[in-house]
């Protein structure tokens, strides 16, 4: 079990979403927060809902692409609080668009922040959990890293890539008490999906209509999707399945590895979106 009453909890991304579920549910089981995202207005909701259960918290403003800020930020905690116990790697953001009109630009604004801001995040705060001889790192994942979809090849291959980066990683920490987790979250009520990037030549007719097909079958609120992470981080399970639709999608990949399409895509043209973990910028 990892201890989390009175335990240092970073999160990333905790402006809105599945962050601040987070960072609220470890709140509420006794830790101290450490939050972080680029929207202001946000983190700052954030943290009074936070004092609001007699739990401290600290906001920075710190964007995960940015190597060094998240170096600079790992030694901030470091120096002001004595290092990190629980790090949750959530900033993330989303591109909608065909590979043959994904732009590398946009690919890369993908990967900087939903991939790399996971690996430096992991690789800042390791030392701090090694030099403590034990804590839990949380990388966050989506059903997008379970099983691939028409429009999403770069939240497909940066989901993809922190599943493999974060598997290897608890291989490597077997033996220690060092913690890893992969979340694998389903349709989670956020914001992500508008605040995505869309093929600039559709997104204005497509936009909305994407985002009000996925508010139709996000069954879960952030607030569960939160206390689901806390609960898995206490218990130590490696992966973390949020909501049915994830447990399914599984379940589905596992029985159909190949074949699944066939039946969750019913024409190759259909705008799908991704898990809408919570939004590093201007959720």
């Amino acid at each position: 079990m990892t201890e989390i009453d009175g335990k240092l909890a970073v999160v990333t991304g905790a402006a809105s979403g599945i962050g601040r579920g987070t960072a609220i549910a470890l709140a509420k089981r006794g830790a101290r927060l450490a939050i972080t995202d680029l929207d202001r207005a946000g983190l700052a909701e954030t943290a009074a809902r936070i004092e609001a259960l007699g739990a401290k918290v600290t906001t920075y403003l710190v964007d995960v692409a940015d190597r060094d800020a998240v170096y600079a930020f790992a030694q901030e905690i470091e120096t002001s609080h004595g290092g990190a116990d629980i790090v949750v790697n959530n900033a993330g953001v989303a591109q909608i668009a065909r590979v043959d009109e994904l732009t590398y630009d946009d690919f890369e604004w993908v990967m900087n922040i939903d991939f790399w801001g996971m690996v430096y995040g992991s690789k800042a705060f390791l030392p701090q959990l090694q030099a403590k001889g034990g804590g839990h790192i949380v990388n966050v994942s989506s059903i997008f890293g379970l099983i691939a979809v028409p429009t999403q090849a770069a939240y497909n291959s940066a989901k993809f890539a922190i599943r493999g980066f974060t598997e290897a990683l608890r291989h490597e920490m077997k033996g220690t008490d060092i913690q890893i987790s992969c979340v694998h979250p389903g349709g989670i009520k956020t914001n992500i999906v508008r605040n995505a990037r869309f093929l600039q030549s559709t997104q204005a007719t497509v936009r909305e209509d994407a985002a009000s097909g996925f508010d139709k079958i996000a069954r879960t609120t952030p607030e569960r999707a939160g206390e689901t992470i806390a609960d898995g981080i206490a218990r130590n399970k490696p992966r973390i399945l949020i909501g049915f639709d994830a447990k399914l999608v599984d379940w589905l990949q596992r029985l159909m590895p190949v074949s699944y399409g066939k039946i969750m895509f019913r024409r190759e043209s259909s705008v799908l979106t991704g898990q809408p973990e919570s939004k590093q910028q201007g959720a």
